[in-house]
């Protein structure tokens, strides 16, 4: 009998499922929505249960979809955001947020309800941070954990488990509590390098409680990514699946963490490739073999993507968010978005169109943006200068109000991710952790314009992989490892993804975009001095 593959993401928005054959080849995909809860104060809080109802239905339609035969099915791998889940010792919900909805138990990763006390936790300066770019992000787990320490202090007493959202996937699958090396090295400050928690920083932060419960409630056993959990898919997740029990559960990755699994290997040499992820944020994976130490930029991590590697990990915390809030921020967006309906197109689909039609070229349309420049920092600078205080700056927006000035705003925006890449891998290179191509996944090689503008903006050749949901692959790369397809995550890669498409940077518009780029380091300065000088008139 044939075997297959399923790999499963959960993103901010949707739980995806997709089986693959062994060789790597998409047979189906399916998708179902994730609700979220959003309000003021920056929170974002989920329901487990609806997540992981999401992410069984998937897998269901999935495999009808897929036409095999579910006994086929050999292994199964999970990715998430880096959201954290809270449950208590029998597994129920807790609420994170309002006791009147305790279904909903997650703080999802965008959540920003815990910037002050990631202040507080960089202002002590453990050695332990030094693995994290240097400063503590209110997007990772212990300024989160110390919030609900701090403001929910019942429900932080009454939880037994504290999950990251992807072994939360794996322990609902199995009933295992093995933590994966990438969630809790990357988010949770576990040092992989060393098999161990620092108990002095969580005591020195204000948590010292689960330093003395041995961190039980945070991860005893921490396994690397690919690793066969427990006994398999138990009987009511194969149930809810529609798959048969006991088929290999592997130790899974951060959403982030599968698409760079799922690509820079493609091309053969994955420490030379930089993944880059796009989402509603995005993230760059860069794989080295010795530990890198990049000021901003998160890592290094061991064995957080790759096994016996070293990851840093740097992104933006909006890029499609921040193209979409750009675009409403018009005053053609409704006329657009009419133009793109009638054409049966996703509105970003007919900007990028657009684009193409009006300058003739890929590389060519950033001579649409003219004099307009974006920083699109609207949620904060993730990497280099980890500050979640930063925002957007769009400089040289006039009058006009047709669609075709919406479209010269959208160019400038997708040219303005382009060079907050350019500034991540550069100052990676300057910290020992060069690389020579970026293999993008996600909406940012959907389209040839956006490939081909982040191509000439960075500087640096695009490549995008056979797969059309790397992210999918990755995680049903894992799924191949724990059902021992192949021996580890190393030999499943190069074998599972292969390069279709590659952009090089265009010389005859490189001094145009060098100039622009330094416009845009010269814009993010000012903002940051400026803000500087209003927060010092105001303390």
């Amino acid at each position: 009998m044939p075997q297959y593959l399923i790999g499963v993401d959960v993103g901010t928005g949707s739980a995806r499922a997709g089986v693959f054959d062994t060789a790597g080849t998409l047979l189906a995909t399916a998708k179902r929505p994730v609700e979220m809860h959003r309000e003021d104060g920056g929170i974002a809080e989920q329901s487990g249960e609806q997540v992981w109802g999401a992410v069984c239905a998937s897998v269901r339609e999935a495999v009808t979809r897929a036409g095999i035969d579910p006994a086929g099915v050999a292994g199964i791998g999970f990715d998430a955001t880096c959201s954290l889940v809270v449950r208590g010792p029998d597994g129920a919900s807790l609420p994170v947020g309002d006791p009147a909805h305790p279904e909903r138990d997650i703080i999802v990763w965008m959540d920003h309800r815990a910037v002050e006390q990631a202040e507080r936790i960089n202002a002590q300066g453990h050695a332990v941070l030094r693995y994290v770019g240097g400063r503590i992000s209110p997007e990772m787990q212990t300024p989160k954990l110390l919030w609900l320490a701090e403001n929910r202090p019942d429900i932080y007493a009454r939880a037994a488990n504290f999950f990251d959202l992807t072994d939360f996937l794996t322990w609902k699958a199995t009933g295992a509590l093995d933590r994966s090396a990438c969630t809790v090295t990357c988010k949770w400050t576990y040092l992989a390098h060393e098999g161990r928690w620092d108990a002095d920083y969580f005591r020195q932060i204000g948590l010292g409680d689960l330093a003395d419960q041995d961190f039980a409630r945070i991860g005893q056993s921490v396994v690397d990514p690919g690793t066969a959990l427990g006994q398999g898919l138990v009987p009511d997740a194969a149930a809810a699946m529609g798959l048969r029990p006991g088929i290999a559960v592997a130790a899974g990755l951060i959403d982030a963490h599968a698409g760079g699994a799922g690509t820079v290997a493609a091309g053969g040499d994955a420490t030379a490739c930089l993944g880059y992820v796009f989402g509603t944020s995005s993230c760059t994976m860069t794989t080295t073999l010795a530990p890198a130490y990049v000021p901003g930029v998160w890592g290094p991590y061991y064995s957080a993507m790759v096994p016996g590697a070293w990851l840093n990990e740097g992104g933006q915390s909006a890029a499609g968010a921040a193209i979409d809030q750009l675009v409403q921020l018009h005053p053609a967006t409704s006329e657009a978005g009419a133009l793109a309906q009638a054409a049966g197109k996703s509105l970003p689909q007919w900007l990028a169109d657009r684009a193409l039609e009006l300058a003739g070229s890929a590389s060519a349309a950033v001579h649409l943006a003219d004099d307009l420049h974006v920083v699109p920092e609207f949620l904060g600078n993730r990497a280099p200068f980890a500050d979640p205080h930063a925002r957007a700056v769009i400089m040289g927006q006039g009058m006009e109000t047709g669609p075709d000035s919406l479209v010269a705003l959208y160019v400038a925006g997708i040219c303005g991710l382009g060079y907050g890449l350019r500034q991540i891998i550069e100052t990676q290179a300057q910290h020992g952790a060069p690389i020579e191509t970026i293999s993008v996944s996600g909406g940012a090689g959907a389209h040839p314009l956006t490939r081909q503008l982040l191509a000439d903006a960075a500087g640096r050749p695009v490549e995008i992989t056979e797969c059309a949901e790397p992210v999918l692959l990755g995680s049903a790369m894992l799924g191949g490892v724990a059902a021992r397809v192949y021996p580890d995550l190393q030999a499943a890669m190069p074998a599972m993804s292969r390069v279709a498409t590659r952009c090089v940077p265009d010389p005859g518009t490189k001094a145009v975009q060098a100039a622009r780029f330094a416009a845009f380091l010269n814009l993010q300065q000012t903002a940051r001095e400026i803000r500087a000088a209003m927060a010092a008139l105001s303390a």
